[in-house]
């Protein structure tokens, strides 16, 4: 696996979730935690207490989910100041500082869990997503998602994988036409699936079908396919599959990346890789909330 320094490279700035989606997400992971009340900050903590906390790293990464932790600790008091010192996208090394709370001493510990919960699972997609964009780059190849996401953290975990540099695959059914191997099956082929595919959706819709074999490819590029997704197919495959599609449609390499074949993958021409695992198994960032009592 090649050596991939996060600090390195540049990030592009994704563009912001707004509020209206975080809040629900938010409020549900809150009362989850909650429940009836937080009973040992209730017993220790009185309630005119005052804390300040300074969220910090504890490894290299690429920071993301700085305004979930703002909206969990804000929810819980509307007054708390959520200072940042980063932006989401940014590399960060272990030990920096990048945001301090000050709020009441009840409302920063009840909300810590939750606010850390989503700051290292995203911080972790994002670092992962980044891994995967380092190593692809000068190849042409770009970096996508799945929709193996957690359910109902989808919104929130493709944010994250835009925050390490990656793009966005569907991000839901009523995206795109994705034709699969099952849809194929109980069409009795590629093409006559791609026909009722045209003529049941508007004209706007994409197609994309999912080819095992070369000669599926040459049927999707006979039938017009926009999308041909190459599935779990080695680098020569990839590459006479390429050839095959001439441009002709957008080719994307699915199945068996990781960031050891990742490279080979993206050399053989393709332009879109999507990687389920940068949402499904990405490793939770190590970050800390250091709190004093003011």
């Amino acid at each position: 696996m090649p050596v991939i320094n996060i600090l390195e490279a540049t990030i592009l700035p994704p563009s912001k979730l707004p509020t209206m989606l975080l809040r629900p997400i938010i409020e549900a992971a809150l009362r989850e935690d909650i429940r009836s009340g937080d009973i040992t900050t209730t017993a220790l903590i009185s309630s005119e207490a005052r804390a300040k906390a300074s969220l910090r790293t504890r490894e290299d990464g690429v920071l993301c989910g700085l305004e979930v932790a703002r909206l969990a600790f804000a929810l819980l008091d509307d007054g708390v100041q959520f200072t940042a010192a980063k932006s989401d996208g940014e590399a960060m090394r272990a030990g920096e500082t990048v945001a301090t709370i000050e709020g009441t001493g009840r409302a920063v510990l009840t909300a810590e869990r939750v606010a850390l919960n989503f700051a290292q699972r995203l911080s972790g997609i994002a670092t992962l997503t980044h891994r995967f964009v380092a190593a692809v780059e000068g190849s042409g190849a770009r970096i996508v998602d799945t929709r193996k996401t957690t359910p109902g953290l989808r919104g929130l975990e493709k944010y994250a994988v835009r925050c390490g540099g990656g793009q966005n695959h569907r991000f839901a059914l009523d995206d795109l036409v994705l034709i699969k191997d099952n849809h194929i099956a109980l069409c009795g082929g590629i093409a006559p699936a791609i026909e009722r595919a045209r003529s049941g959706v508007g004209h706007a819709v994409k197609i994309e079908v999912e080819c095992d074999t070369l000669q599926q490819v040459e049927a999707a590029v006979a039938s017009r396919a926009d999308i041909i997704l190459l599935d779990n197919m080695t680098p020569q495959q990839l590459r006479e599959a390429v050839g095959i599609i001439g441009g002709r449609a957008v080719s994307e390499a699915s199945g068996g990346v990781n960031l050891d074949t990742v490279r080979a993958i993206a050399e053989s021409g393709v332009d879109i890789i999507s990687v389920g695992a940068l949402t499904h198994s990405a490793r939770a960032l190590d970050l800390g909330l250091d709190i004093e009592l003011l």
